[in-house]
């Protein structure tokens, strides 16, 4: 017979006496003894949780929950839109089932649709491109919203004699609509002014005692024609536009929707139009806007089809876009159609991805809800691909930190849509847990989280999200079939439409230089001594002012700039054998007007920071410019950054000249990277940063010395070796026993110490 092992189960026999134990009955339960105190439950969990045993227990308890509830119901079911008030929004495509049964013939209806689409939008552009031809000027050029006479800071040269002529020319010019909202996006000086997120408009009516509107050389052709009332912000039109040479005292005013700026002193170029010019130009983005809507509204209506109705779509808003409502800079039809079409190849590849991968099929698969498609998904794409008109009222220009602290309401209208959005990724997140697919969806967003953290890293690189990057980013959630996702998706995909037809495919990274366009450099500012003053007496009509200035060090600057009412009048190279050490500025006395001056250092042919201007006024008196820089002005001539004195020579040079530029270069380049650290903060870092490397220092040659001595006390425990005599060579004639191999290597040396 098999042995078989008692186990102790702690079961006790039924309370009672014998005979009742004897008479229970077999199945009855039995006692187990229970007298013990009773586990926690949250020591039950310790075993399930031995590996994250230091987390503490409210903690885990709480992932745990949100683990669970994030995988959804046990049977979820994906969205799908019921159509409210099914046999109106149905209609249509039962009309087509109706009229149109066979697959081939609606094949054909939509090559048909799409042919018309595509010739109506041309012969409607045609009609943009024509002009009337001005008697005595010829037909209008088209020009961009941001053309000027003169280039911003010292790019017109010496004098202005890159600019020239002044006086006595013209042309005939086509602007188009919406230029009122073209804005510098960083500031401009205008004499001791800046003027920034606005028109750059200096003058008008008024100007010098007259009613005709004389501008400066420096504004915008279309802005100040807006603001002259000879073509229309909403329109465009077309007129002539006239230099007259020198002017002074520029009036500021307001006229149809821009605010000019006033200059009460002279400056060397200005311009008027031309009045009683009868011209003809109409820009008509409206009437595209007009065709693309009408047809893609029809087509939404009458389709079902996912995969036609997003392509149509996403082909006719790029192009309407891209050709009418925000085009990117050309001067011809030809030139602006080849800059699109480089741009919409891969935007189509974009497309398909959008489609195939990041939801929208899904979305718009099986969609019977005709009008409501149309509405949000279909007007939500318009919204989004018109943002410089629906959405320019956000203060928000480039979402970056320098624009972002600069730019006024910035940073409240960032916060207002950062609290949008999470309220919208809330709301999203609730509809993916009821359709059982949040874990892969955060699962994407924490790799694409840790993306932009590692990008963020990159050293030399900035980080810059574009519209598109926007959309590509906030598409994929908007992956299910709800009201809400249908608006959203539509909005994304109409801000990658608007962000490349206008932009481009920008870099996701970009260089401080490419950042940084022509705003505040951060480089160091002259130092001006105090002005020598003469005044005219009774014998001399000249009055004169003499500006000496403290040379900074050679490796760094090689000369320095001045400007003068924002011309530049005087440059000079401290190297040069002839270099002028002072400048003297000359005015007849007669000249009851002020004079700005403005400073610079120059790298090569290009100027860093220019100081805020100091006034030399009517009355002859100096008033000193304040501290800070005005606006970095131009950039090199041709556009290419010289290169610093930093090149090697040698071991010798690099160790001596290359670390002190290194260090030099790392204070220019930190207030721009930390904006927010003043000059007091970025020399604390730096003595701190000198305290750790000599403590480092004093630290290493305490190791040295210790050690030093732990060999020495190791050697003195070693039998000494005998040593050998050195056979010491003859002295020569000057004291030296060196060999010539020595004295060869040591005049080397020399000579290398002489050329450092």
């Amino acid at each position: 017979m098999a042995r078989t092992d008692s186990i102790d189960v702690g079961v006790v026999p039924v309370s009672g006496s014998d005979s009742d134990r004897e008479n229970a009955h077999p199945d009855a339960p039995l006692e187990v003894d229970d007298n013990g105190p009773s586990t926690p439950r949250f020591i039950q969990d310790e075993t399930t949780w031995k590996r994250w045993n230091w987390v503490p227990y409210p903690i885990r308890r709480a992932s745990k929950w949100v683990a669970k509830w994030s995988h959804g119901p046990v049977n979820p079911q994906p969205f799908r839109i019921k159509p409210l008030f099914p046999a109106i929004q149905e209609y249509p495509l039962v009309l087509v089932e109706r009229i149109i049964p066979s697959l081939k013939h609606r094949f054909w209806l939509v090559f048909c649709y799409l042919s018309i689409w595509i010739v109506t939008f041309a012969l409607v552009k045609r009609r943009d491109t024509m002009a009337s031809e001005i008697e005595g000027w010829g037909t209008p050029q088209t020009i961009g919203c941001g053309v000027s006479y003169w280039a911003a800071g010292n790019l017109c040269g010496l004098d202005g004699s890159d600019c020239r002529p002044f006086n006595g020319s013209g042309f005939p010019f086509k602007c188009r609509a919406n230029c009122e909202n073209y804005h510098v996006l960083n500031p401009r000086a205008v004499g001791d002014q800046e003027l920034i997120y606005a028109p750059m408009v200096v003058g008008g009516p008024g100007t010098n005692g007259s009613a005709e509107p004389v501008y400066r050389g420096d504004s915008f052709v279309c802005a100040a024609a807006i603001h002259a009332g000879v073509v229309s912000n909403q329109d465009g039109g077309c007129g002539v536009v006239e230099l007259v040479g020198r002017n002074e005292n520029y009036a500021a005013s307001r006229h149809h929707g821009i605010s000019s700026i006033g200059f009460d002193s002279y400056f060397p170029l200005s311009f008027r139009f031309v009045p009683d010019i009868k011209c003809s130009a109409i820009d008509s983005r409206w009437d595209l806007l007009a065709v693309s809507t009408v047809f893609a509204g029809v087509l939404s209506l009458f389709t079902n089809s996912a995969p036609l109705f997003f392509f149509t779509i996403f082909t006719a808003i790029f192009w309407t876009v891209g050709m009418a409502l925000d085009p990117p800079p050309s001067r011809t039809v030809a030139s602006l159609f080849s800059n699109l079409i480089g741009k919409f190849l891969p935007a189509m590849f974009c497309a398909w991805v959008m489609y195939d991968k990041m939801g929208v099929r899904r979305t718009l698969k099986g969609l019977t809800a005709q009008v409501e498609k149309t509405i949000l998904w279909l007007g939500g794409c318009w919204v989004g691909g018109m943002e410089n008109y629906t959405l320019s009222f956000i203060p928000i220009s480039r979402l970056n930190k320098h624009d972002l602290n600069q730019q006024p309401g910035a940073r409240a209208a960032l916060a207002i849509i950062i609290i949008v959005l999470v309220a919208i990724v809330c709301s999203q997140v609730w509809f993916f847990r009821k359709e059982g697919r949040l874990i892969e969806y955060l699962k994407l967003y924490a790799l694409l989280i840790g993306a932009i953290l590692i990008s963020l890293t990159i050293p030399s690189l900035n980080l810059r999200i574009h519209h598109y990057i926007i959309a590509l980013l906030l598409l994929p959630g908007t992956s299910m079939q709800t009201r809400p996702s249908l608006l959203y998706q539509g909005l994304l995909v109409g801000l990658f439409i608007s962000g490349i037809a206008r932009w481009g495919f920008d870099p996701v990274l970009q260089t401080s230089e490419a950042l940084q366009g022509d705003a505040q450099k951060g480089s160091k500012l002259p130092s001006i001594t105090e002005p020598v003053i003469h005044l005219a007496n009774g014998t001399d009509t000249l009055s004169n002012i003499t500006f000496t200035w403290n040379e900074p060090p050679r490796q760094l600057y090689d000369g320095i700039s001045i400007l003068v009412n924002d011309v530049e009048r005087f440059r000079t190279y401290f190297g040069d054998v002839d270099a002028e050490r002072s400048f003297v500025w000359s005015r007849n006395s007669t000249l009851d007007l002020p004079e700005y001056f403005r400073f610079a250092y120059m790298e090569g042919s290009e100027s860093g920071d220019y100081t805020k201007a100091g006034i030399w006024t009517a009355d002859g008196e100096w008033n000193k410019m304040k501290p800070g820089p005005s606006r970095v002005m131009a950039r090199s001539l041709d556009n290419h950054k010289l290169v610093k004195r930093c090149d090697t020579h040698g071991k010798m040079f690099l160790a001596t000249v290359a670390k002190p530029c290194a260090d030099m270069v790392l204070k220019l380049i930190i207030p721009h990277v930390f904006p927010n650290v003043d000059t007091k903060n970025t020399k604390k870092i730096y003595e701190n940063k000198a305290n750790r490397e000599a403590k480092a220092a004093k630290k290493a040659a305490e190791k040295a010395a210790k050690l030093n001595e732990t060999i020495m006390d190791i050697e003195s425990l070693l039998p000494k070796k005998k040593k050998k005599k050195e056979k010491k060579l003859p002295v020569d004639k000057f004291g030296s026993n060196k060999s010539d191999k020595e004295k060869a290597a040591g005049n080397k040396t020399a000579e290398a110490d002489k050329a450092t």
